[in-house]
């Protein structure tokens, strides 16, 4: 699977995300749930951030595949966690951020 930069790409589970974090040396993954607002508001602002950055993002819902919970250790939802080189370098789990805040996140892991 070939990760875009210029817009997040949802995965369907496990094995899909598995392939996107293979495909690129790093990546932001954004954990959401389908009715979380907090969600739907941060998804455009990683859509810029992935532009400004030349970070892919990939979203995952861990409410499909629900092993990813246990797999990620996913306590809220928006969760984003930085990926380099397959392994994970830093966590925001703040709750909505801006462009600013997750771009200023990407640079103090890199």
């Amino acid at each position: 699977m070939t990760v875009q930069h210029r817009r997040p790409d949802r995965v369907a589970d496990s094995d899909d995300l598995d392939a996107a974090i293979a495909g690129a040396d790093r990546v932001l993954v954004l954990f959401y749930t389908t009715g979380c607002s907090l969600c739907q508001a941060i998804e455009p602002v990683v859509g810029n951030v992935a532009r400004d950055t030349g970070v892919p993002v990939v979203m995952v819902n861990p409410g499909d595949d629900i092993g990813l919970v246990d797999e990620w250790a996913i306590r809220s939802v928006p969760t984003l966690v930085l990926v380099e080189g397959g392994t994970e370098v830093g966590r925001l789990a703040d709750g909505f951020q801006g462009g600013d805040a997750i771009e200023a996140f990407i640079a103090d892991h890199a």
